[in-house]
């Protein structure tokens, strides 16, 4: 058994090293400073209560980009030395951010350990690679991103560090291979215990969904199927599940091996960034002779992301929260003896509101970032959650999970065809969604982004729509002026949330108009800083007369757009006559 001792290494603080919900996202280059990751993550030890470090078991992991597993030779070795009793790691440094919540919430080690926490090393869905994107986080023993009262202590330490600890004797261990290694040291023994770490999502992914009625599906010859993984981690998962577990064919994955720069694309969910799967669904702006599968899904870098399209057919991720809700009793064995309750992020649409309302679920508005969907599911209020921005989950783990949706939508199709799998024609995503519309309205949304906004000019146009607030009457008449067939504005605020479960409040977390037909116009501001800041407008026209549900969303928003881009005065405060990213 190989002995290792432990160093002190002098060091001193670098600036900006200030974690959000998402972690600590930076270049790889600045990654690869000397000390500067190892000064994060002591100060991340630093910052957790002494029962949580000493003696306890850790999980190191991510979605596999650049600098993955030089980082994991790094913290195994600082956590040895900070009195670590074992750390846990994914075969080949591969595991989703899912698939971390359910480890460290189920997993259970021969020697009946279970995990307390784990640094998670993805930058999501931004790019990989040498001059690419790098990042950390810290989860804590529930499965969920480190609240705010430890992020803040994190960063607070990074501040003031002067030393951090280091086991340098400790060789590399081979995490490509499965197994466990034992050291000794200081404070006694340690392990490092490399795991397939599908294993423990397949089997809770197998207590929350029918398995069997979900690969009669795909074995349907008039059901067809496909799978972008972008080169992230999820392909590790989607050929366990899809094709050993479902029985899909392996044709049906595109960009299931996971890449250190994944493939040099872009790791982000969505009909930009997915081309190669939009195209093949049939969205592309080019035509092909090709029949596109019945349905579509793809998944972001660390997998938490998810993109469901049908043939010809895109799913917003309002909606697909919501159609999750309304079939999850009746579709998935795990919610058979009800919801908790359900909620959105502020920006994103109030389709699930309406279903809410409809089924007489408990419903809560939080402000963006998952931890509050974990406040209250660790509370017991809330099943099933998501965001506009490709994010939906469920009370099964902690974080957002891309590849759960997947399961969830394929369980929706798998019974509402449950007796029509000989039939001619099965029932689509189209039709569910058209279903959906037309028994609870649709909600036409669509987001604009103005990036790299002077930040100045930004706050100014912010402040501006916030002093009109103070006259509704006027906003109106101003609105009537844009354009006569917008509904009037009935209330106008600046969302605050008070945290029903630890009475913490959130200010200042978008700026809302509601209308009086349920229509919104919320604006955000987000990355304010010298390089600029990032306007998000976010449009919402809400439609229930079911014969006008079918209208091209752009046509039907466009009153909306006009009255928010004028009441904002947009090009006037930004020097922009377009938004840089619409989705």
């Amino acid at each position: 058994m190989v002995l290792f001792s432990v160093t002190k290494k002098v060091t001193t603080p670098f600036d900006g090293q200030k974690p959000g919900t998402s972690g600590l996202r930076k270049k790889v280059t600045v990654f690869q400073q000397p000390h500067y990751l190892q000064n994060f993550v002591q100060s991340t030890f630093n910052a957790l209560p002494a029962d949580k470090v000493k003696g306890a078991t850790i999980v190191v992991s991510g979605d596999g980009r650049y600098f993955s597993k030089d980082a994991v030779q790094i913290i195994t070795k600082m956590a040895a030395a900070n009195g670590v009793r074992r750390v846990w790691v994914g075969q080949d440094s591969l595991m989703s951010t899912p698939a971390v919540s359910a480890v460290i919430r189920e997993r259970i080690a021969a020697d009946g350990s279970k995990a307390t926490g784990a640094f998670i090393l993805t930058a999501s869905h931004n790019p990989g690679g040498p001059t690419e994107d790098f990042g950390i986080k810290y989860n804590m023993e529930n499965g969920g991103p480190a609240p705010e009262s430890v992020t803040d202590k994190i960063f607070s330490n990074t501040k003031t560090i002067t030393e951090y600890l280091i086991a340098e004797g400790l060789p590399d261990v081979d995490i490509s291979v499965v197994g466990v290694t034992s050291f000794s040291g200081p404070e006694g023994p340690f392990d490092v215990d490399v795991f397939d770490s599908t294993i423990d999502y397949i089997k809770l992914m197998k207590t929350i969904f029918d398995f069997e009625s979900i690969k009669k599906l795909l074995s349907s010859p008039k059901f067809t199927f496909c799978y972008d993984a972008l080169h992230g981690v999820a392909g590790t998962y989607a050929k366990r599940i899809f094709v050993e577990e479902l029985g899909a064919d392996e044709n049906s994955l595109l960009n299931c091996v996971p890449k250190e720069d994944f493939g040099g694309g872009h790791p982000d969910p969505n009909l930009t960034y997915a081309k190669e799967l939009v195209q093949r669904m049939g969205l592309g702006k080019s035509t092909s002779n090709v029949e596109p599968p019945e349905f579509g899904a793809a998944a972001d870098g660390d997998a938490d992301r998810n993109m469901i399209l049908g043939k010809r057919f895109f799913v917003t991720p309002s909606d697909s929260v919501a159609i999750i809700a309304a079939n999850a009793v009746q579709s998935i064995p795990y919610f058979a003896s009800g919801l908790k309750g359900v909620a959105r992020s502020m920006p994103t649409s109030a389709a699930l509101d309406v279903v809410a309302k409809n089924l007489d679920l408990k419903f809560f508005e939080v402000p963006t970032g998952w931890k509050f969907f974990g406040n209250l599911m660790d509370a017991g209020m809330c099943s099933v959650c998501g965001e506009e921005s490709f994010g939906t989950g469920s009370d099964h783990i902690r974080e957002k999970d891309g590849i759960w949706a997947v399961l969830a939508w394929l369980s929706i199709l798998a019974f509402k065809n449950k007796d029509n799998l000989g039939g001619d024609k099965l029932v689509t995503v189209e039709d569910i969604v058209r279903q959906h519309w037309g028994t609870y309205g649709r909600h036409y949304y669509t987001r604009y982004d103005y990036e790299n906004v002077d930040a100045g000019a930004a706050k100014e146009l912010m402040a501006s729509l916030v002093n009109m607030q103070s006259s509704l009457s006027d906003v109106n008449k101003l609105i009537k002026e844009i354009r006569s067939d917008v509904s009037d504005v009935v209330a106008a605020d600046e969302f605050e949330y008070k945290d029903p479960v630890d009475s913490s409040v959130s200010k200042h977390q978008g700026i809302r108009y509601l209308f009086g037909d349920g229509s919104r116009l919320v604006f955000r501001l987000s990355g304010t800083g010298s390089v600029g800041a990032t306007i998000r407008v976010y449009i919402e026209q809400y439609e229930k007369d079911s014969s006008k549900t079918g209208r091209d969303s752009q046509d039907a928003l466009a009153p909306l757009v006009d009255v928010a881009l004028k009441l904002s005065k947009m090009q006037e405060y930004t020097g922009r006559s377009a938004p840089t990213v619409i989705t």
